[in-house]
């Protein structure tokens, strides 16, 4: 299979679309065709999670042989403590929660970091050259990434993430690995402001090719496609009768997560609705309400993951609303870069609603999660249960393990939650780099150290 951009540039195969990451036009990788999934749903229903991600990957990943491809996956989810990797949690007769936090870092991001951790060991083999791995986090990513890619021979892994403004405990999942290859580097500055100069910086094409330059964000593809996956999992898990009125409920600020979603309707699987939400920082919720996509000052949230304006995948989105018309893309995008808005007369892209729940709200919606399921739900799962319809058949998903967050529960008077993987950081010493956050001095400090390697 071939993937294009975004912007209009030349299609190129899955393992140059997951190197590059962003296309060299400034453009994110959709896939050129989609596979229909439909025909055969009994036999994806009898596979294990693995094995499903092996049946989906096999529509894309073409230019990986069979054995390169299955020992990726495999390997991808062993450690996930959880036998079922994704499993689907009923909370009453019309809501689950498909848990997505069983991965090594706590939260939804494994799924798809993992996979790529292990993409790039193949692509490294194959090419026998370093590489050079660049992202930016709001808190998840940063942990995410640095996990799937810790420790591992002819990689070199940056991560950009906001100072003081990411929850303590993922701080540490990025500051205190003792890895060699590993470099965090705290930025004054928002999340936007990470992401902005990595943009920047995979835009100069001299400097992306002389270190062998690769994105973790969901940018890439790959995570976009590892992703979807979960969806297809829990919606082969529900009752065939009640598969195509089921909404996804999804926590998001990048827009990632829920498009990774959606992007199966293009392969015949019918779902009813993505329901969209966000925290107070409610870029996302303004655009599906009155279509309307503009900036908004960031916030600092309960919910920090999703302390984002700028939404990066909402431009895969917009590709397909625009029926692929690359040039009136590169209009808008231009346009909202230059005036930090725009607005669609006619923005109605069937299938997804919105809400945003603030800081006020979400304290609440915990404690009424636990006392009408008995379920502890962390404060970015919390969001998506705001103005949910107790007679919705719904699945929620559940991006993170509570424990990442104890302020609020402790703030709350409630038990706090406890993980042994988070407690083991505690007695850990950080390691963390300042760097100022414009492009040049990034560039230098990447250039910096993989001379010393």
């Amino acid at each position: 299979m071939r993937f294009r951009s975004t912007r209009g540039g030349s299609p190129v195969g899955f393992s140059e679309a997951v190197a590059q990451g962003l296309a060299p036009d400034g453009g994110l990788y959709v896939p050129e065709d989609f596979p229909d999934l439909s025909s055969n749903l009994k036999y994806l229903s009898s596979l294990d999670y693995s094995g499903l991600c092996f049946e989906f990957f096999r529509h894309f990943a073409t230019d990986l042989s069979e054995e390169e491809l299955r020992g990726a996956v495999d390997s991808a989810y062993e450690d996930f403590t959880n036998v079922e990797t994704a499993p689907l949690i009923e909370l009453g007769q019309d809501w689950k929660c498909l848990e997505l936090f069983h991965g090594p870092t706590l939260a939804f991001k494994d799924f798809a970091l993992q996979l790529l951790g292990k993409l790039y060991e193949v692509q490294i083999e194959r090419e026998q050259q370093p590489l050079c791995i660049l992202g930016a986090t709001s808190g998840d990513t940063g942990a995410a990434a640095i996990s799937g890619l810790l420790g591992k021979s002819g990689v070199k892994v940056f991560i950009l993430y906001p100072k003081g403004k990411v929850s303590p405990l993922q701080e540490m999942q990025m500051t205190c690995t003792g890895a060699s290859n590993v470099y965090p580097i705290a930025i004054e500055g928002t999340f936007d402001d990470a992401q902005h100069t990595v943009k920047e910086l995979f835009a100069d094409l001299e400097f992306r090719s002389s270190v062998n330059l690769s994105a973790v964000n969901s940018i890439n593809l790959a995570r976009i496609l590892a992703q979807s996956v979960y969806y297809l999992y829990a919606w082969l898990k529900l009752p065939s009768m009640q598969r195509s009125e089921t909404a996804f409920v999804v926590p998001t600020g990048n827009f990632g997560n829920v498009f990774a979603g959606w992007l199966l309707t293009k392969m015949g699987i019918k779902i009813s609705e993505f329901r969209v939400a966000t925290n107070q920082n409610d870029v996302l919720h303004r655009l599906f309400s009155t279509g309307e996509y503009s900036l908004g000052k960031v916030a600092p949230s309960l919910a920090p993951s999703m302390d984002i304006q700028v939404a990066s995948n909402f431009e895969r989105l917009l590709y397909y609303f625009l029926d692929g018309n690359s040039s009136k893309l590169v209009e808008v995008m231009n346009r909202f870069r230059a005036d930090g808005e725009y607005s669609f007369d006619n923005f109605d892209v069937p299938g997804f609603s919105s809400v945003s729940a603030t800081d006020s709200e979400i304290p609440g919606l915990i404690r009424k999660i636990k006392d009408s399921y008995g379920y502890l739900a962390d404060p970015h799962t919390a969001c998506a249960f705001k103005d949910l319809s107790p007679h919705k058949k719904a699945v929620i998903l559940a991006t993170a393990h509570p424990a990442k967050f104890p302020s609020i529960y402790e703030s709350e008077g409630m038990e706090v939650p406890f993980s042994p993987t988070l407690d083991k950081l505690k007695s850990r010493h950080p390691q963390f780099y300042e760097v100022s956050v414009d492009s040049t001095s990034i560039r230098s400090f990447i250039i910096e150290n993989l001379r010393q390697s």
